[in-house]
């Protein structure tokens, strides 16, 4: 490999690594807004039978 070729993968690496590091951030809080939804749909639906 030379090295433009080297220099594309590098950036590649540090492309899917800052992806995963995305991806890991947004798996802590994600149930939180599963949860934060549960609860605004219920309480639409209590609302409209009520």
């Amino acid at each position: 490999m030379n090295k433009q070729q080297t220099h594309m993968v590098d950036e590649a690496i540090a492309k899917l690594m800052a992806e995963t590091m995305k991806i890991n951030t947004e798996h802590r809080y994600y149930p939180f807004i599963v949860a934060a939804g549960l609860m605004g749909a219920g309480a639409a639906l209590a609302k409209m039978f009520m």
